[in-house]
């Protein structure tokens, strides 16, 4: 119901307006029933940017401007659970497993593991062959994420001859593609 048929009928009870159609009190009721139409949508909008769990547009934006980086991510749900993410961190952030769940609610593709070795850590990228497109943006964020004080190696994986003979059985098959050396070694979706 729009707001000038609500003020219409709050009004009709009290029988001292004429309310048809084309009249001088119903302009006026419909210009003010248009402004507050108006209101309604931007105190939904608001109302809808203020929860990060259903923010689309200006509300993630803001919450993005109290963060030193933007989260690499593609859709509008990658980037609610990206942002969550973030704002998840905090001091007890810092066992593999929390680590791990910031950077995949990043957005980032990457795993953290320890490696045996005092101060370092490893980030691999398990689901991308090769190094990620964006790569020195996550590169920060990961940076950022975790301990200062770890030493970080990144480990890239590329696909095997065996891998490669599965997907294309002949080197024709393979030239057929038009892909690059890089292009065969790092073609992933046919993995998945």
């Amino acid at each position: 119901m729009s707001y000038e048929n609500y003020l219409v009928e709050l009004l009709r009870p009290l029988g001292v307006y004429d309310l048809r159609e084309d009249t001088v009190n119903r302009g006026e009721l419909a210009a003010y029933g248009g402004a507050l139409d108006g209101v309604g949508t931007e105190l939904d909008d608001t109302a809808r940017e203020m929860s990060l769990a259903t923010a689309e547009g200006f509300g993630l934006e803001r919450i993005e401007e109290l963060l030193p980086y933007r989260p690499v991510c593609e859709t509008t749900r990658q980037r609610q659970r990206a942002l969550a993410a973030l704002l998840r961190i905090s001091g007890d952030s810092f066992t593999p497993a929390a680590v791990n769940d910031t950077l995949t609610g990043c957005g980032l593709n990457a795993a953290a593991e320890e490696t045996g070795k005092p101060g370092y850590v490893r980030v691999r990228f398990p689901e991308v062959a090769g190094i990620p497109e964006g790569f020195e943006q996550m590169k920060a964020i990961i940076e950022e994420i975790l301990p200062c004080h770890l030493d970080i190696e990144y480990k890239f994986w590329y696909n095997t001859w065996a891998m490669v003979r599965e997907r294309h059985p002949t080197w024709r098959h393979a030239m057929d593609t038009a892909l690059s050396w890089y292009g065969i070694a790092t073609e992933h979706e046919a993995w998945d």
